[in-house]
């Protein structure tokens, strides 16, 4: 424990729906819900306006749905919060070389290592600067804890949202946590919580008084130990800017469940190149190839096969996945699937001998096939999903309202505009083609640099200012997708 708050814990509030309202001036101030729009969909983001009527992440969307019909419901675009997450980080990095990301929108920061702060007042005024910075960025806002530890600094860190910071004195950790509830500290989730509630244990204090015998023997000796000194305020954990990746995996969830067997087999094909995508962007190869298949009846079956050395070839992936795929029987129906790496390296076994191939490889190279004449190429079918960018021939850029019975509606309207008027469209209008999303923030506020009063906010990468298309690929069968990068602690 430090004798400073040095410890910062960012969090972005309500990340995708805030980023959304941002980009949208028509739903600003109004209930927006972000995640898969299907039936089996789930919440991955309310705004706080939709949150007065009970909506939260991870609800299944048909009761979002019902608890606010009147929402505006969008799918995800992970790229674009990828891009200002971006943006978020670069400021944290200001601030201090140990930066540790615990996802897009969250964030520890060691203010110390950076010399950046060194006592409560210098702390404060790091975390004030960083919200205003970010606001000035971005758009957006966060909320900081401050504290001498990881633990207490994401508790504060909650307590402070919205937009808002939360200093924890050194000294006052005990007093601030004994009337918090159990499910304050990380690691007590509903079962835990539960399970301790039986035993008459409510609240971090009933914690400390019960002792650390009794949570051993309540919880086990892990658990149990590690609770007890949460609950005193014990946290040693370091803040660390690099962890070692453990897993690399993405699955779908279906709409309808898929019973056609080939249809299982494309799918998870199409999985395995993902992956590898994934792979290759961490510059990552795995050993053990996984496989993951929820069932119609909920049962969900893992299977999973070590090869002889890593590999990012989608090539290994694919047929790993396609022998893994032979053993299960889905022939009841799917309902999702998953294609997971494990065992990571920075290296391919491949690597050693690639050399050595090229060297060995002596004979005349393949001349490339003649492209077919005459034929007439096939127009692409676009996917207008509800959220997405859009640009227009005539009417500039937008953004999907709704589509269905071969008609789109877009509002047209950019981050910086007035809310936009509606206009519906055929499906297939020639006119109307996706198109990437523009910044948040053009330019900084007045005086903040350039000789003009006004400078340009470094571009980012997936924001453009001209929009031009974007292609979509993904099945419409498909709902919100699971992209995983797991973590060692």
């Amino acid at each position: 424990m430090r004798n400073a708050p040095t410890i910062l814990h960012l969090d972005m509030d309500a990340f995708f729906a805030q980023a959304e309202q941002a980009s949208k001036p028509s739903l600003r101030g109004k209930a927006v819900v972000v995640g898969g729009l299907g039936p089996r969909g789930v919440v991955a983001t309310a705004s706080y306006e939709a949150r007065v009527f009970g909506v939260h992440s991870a609800m299944p969307m048909a009761q979002a749905r019902r608890r606010a019909p009147n929402a505006a419901y969008l799918v995800p675009r992970f790229a674009f919060y990828r891009s200002i997450s971006e943006q978020v980080m670069g400021l944290l990095r200001e601030l201090s070389p140990l930066v540790e990301p615990l996802s897009l929108d969250e964030a520890f920061v060691d203010l110390d290592a950076g010399g950046a702060a060194w006592d409560s007042d210098s702390a404060r005024l790091a975390g004030i600067r960083l919200r205003a910075d970010i606001r000035a960025v971005t758009g957006l806002t966060g909320s900081v804890g401050l504290a001498s530890c990881k633990m207490l600094a994401k508790i504060a860190s909650e307590q402070a949202k919205p937009d808002g910071l939360v200093l924890i004195e050194p000294g006052t950790e005990r007093a601030l946590l004994g009337p918090l509830p159990v499910r304050t500290l990380p690691g007590v989730g509903p079962a835990t919580g539960d399970h301790l509630r039986r035993a008459g244990i409510a609240t971090i204090d009933e914690i400390a008084e019960a002792g650390e015998d009794e949570l051993v023997r309540l919880l086990g000796k892990a658990h149990g130990h590690a609770l007890y000194a949460m609950a005193l305020a014990r946290d040693d954990r370091p803040v660390v800017a690099e962890r070692e990746a453990k897993s690399v995996s993405v699955e779908d969830t279906y709409d309808v469940d898929i019973h056609d067997r080939v249809r299982v087999e494309l799918e998870v094909q199409r999985l395995a190149d993902r992956c590898v995508r994934r792979l290759r962007e961490t510059g990552l190869s795995g050993r053990t190839m996984v496989l993951k298949v929820r069932r119609y009846d909920f049962s969900t079956l893992t299977r999973s096969e070590t090869l002889r050395g890593p590999t990012d070839d989608p090539a290994v992936v694919r047929e790993a996945a396609a022998r893994l795929l032979e053993s299960v029987d889905t022939t009841g129906g799917v309902r999702l699937l998953g294609v997971g790496v494990s065992g990571l390296a920075d290296f391919t076994q491949e690597d050693l001998f690639a050399q050595a191939a090229e060297e060995r490889t002596d004979g005349p190279e393949e001349e490339p096939a003649e492209e077919p004449v005459g034929e007439v190429p096939v127009p692409v079918e676009h996917q207008w999903r509800p959220g997405h960018d859009v640009r227009h021939a005539e009417l500039g850029h937008g953004w999907v309202q709704g589509s269905g019975l071969g008609r789109v509606t877009v509002r047209f309207e950019t981050p910086e505009s007035e809310p936009g008027r509606v206009r519906t469209f055929r499906t297939d209008d020639p006119g109307l083609e996706p198109a990437q999303p523009l910044p948040l923030v053009r330019r900084r506020l007045e005086g903040d640099g350039g000789g003009d009063g006004s400078a340009s906010v470094p571009p980012v990468p997936g924001l453009v200012s001209d929009a031009g298309p974007r292609p979509e690929s993904e099945s419409s069968a498909r709902e919100l997708s699971a992209e995983r990068i797991s973590y060692t602690e």
